[in-house]
């Protein structure tokens, strides 16, 4: 029975077979064949056009066998490889000045980028990448902005890189431009912004605040978000009387955002039916505050049938402390 041959094309004796020869082929299975498939490099030719490579029954030395494939020569334009239809894994070094298709003669395949290398696997019925993950990376070189990187290794590089010039633009904002395709420095008439600015010496011509209208019933303790509006407004009438708990929002703290010498203002409407409910008790982040009303005493009924809103000025005086001025204003 004649040899048969593995997909690498290492041979594959039969007993009784090629008597004498046995170490020979032996020698050139594992120095040749196995040798090339784990750490030959073969140079691949281009000359202008796609190159297909093919494994032939021997186990003498075949390029489509090794592990690195070297492309090299003039391409003329992007090119295909068609590597033998096995499972073989590779690694394509693209020294040419473009991309090549590694592929199967059927399936898909993986374009190597000229002047790149990439380890590519062919399954058989189509070429794929090695490798789509990494736990972790680490660059010598920064990378590019055209690979997909910032070209820097801080943040602060990453803004000079990645952004348009910002030296002269001190004035400006950045926004998205007119077509909407990328970011550039403008002066602009309207910049709204979550951080905390001061303003001096600046006139104001008007300002708009966001107000918190719900459908909601005031009645035991009414939380009001100053970080979601400064205005609160409840739109059904009033079930009871209620606490006003003045906080930041679910999960931050009013105490947490404002520093000792700071105040903020906020207002809370009620609306009352024809029983006069009233805010009773204050509260900051769920702690009793006492407030000074206005007027020397605190209003002793709602108004029926009315809206009535509720100002408190906070004072932050320490950590956690705060003096609180407040006034109970009817509208009907």
């Amino acid at each position: 029975m004649p040899s048969s041959y593995s997909p690498l094309k290492v041979q594959l004796m039969s007993t009784g077979e090629e008597s004498g020869q046995w170490g020979q082929i032996t020698n050139t299975n594992l120095g040749t064949a196995l040798e090339e498939a784990i750490v030959g490099s073969a140079d691949i030719l281009f000359a202008g056009s796609d190159v297909v490579l093919t494994l032939t029954n021997t186990n003498t030395s075949q390029p489509a066998r090794n592990m690195r494939l070297n492309l090299y020569g003039s391409s003329g334009g992007p090119r295909t490889l068609t590597v033998p239809s096995i499972e073989k894994l590779y690694i394509v070094s693209n020294t040419l000045g473009d991309a090549v298709e590694v592929r199967n003669s059927t399936g898909t395949g993986i374009t190597v980028p000229a002047s790149k290398s990439m380890w590519v696997y062919s399954t058989g019925t189509g070429v794929v990448d090695v490798t789509t993950h990494a736990t972790s990376l680490s660059l010598t070189t920064p990378l590019s902005v055209a690979n997909g990187g910032t070209n820097a290794n801080t943040a602060a590089g990453a803004r000079v890189s990645i952004l348009p010039a910002y030296a002269t633009n001190a004035t400006k904002a950045l926004v998205v431009n007119a077509g909407a395709t990328d970011v550039e420095y403008a002066t602009v008439g309207n910049v709204l912004t979550t951080a905390v600015q001061p303003l001096t010496n600046k006139t104001i011509a008007a300002t708009r605040e966001s107000v918190s209208i719900q459908s909601a019933s005031a009645s035991s303790v009414v939380p009001l978000y100053a970080l979601t509006a400064s205005v609160m407004y409840y739109t059904v009438p009033s079930g009871g009387n209620w606490t006003l708990n003045v906080t930041g929002n679910v999960s931050t703290t009013i105490n947490s955002v404002m520093a000792v010498n700071e105040s903020i203002t906020v207002a809370f409407m009620a609306t009352n039916g024809g029983t006069a409910y009233r805010q009773t008790a204050l509260q900051v982040d769920g702690n009793a505050v006492t407030p000074n009303w206005q007027g020397g005493s605190a209003p002793t009924t709602g108004n029926a049938n009315s809206i009535d809103s509720y100002i408190v000025t906070l004072i932050k005086t320490g950590p956690g402390a705060f003096t609180a001025l407040e006034a109970q204003t009817r509208f009907a």
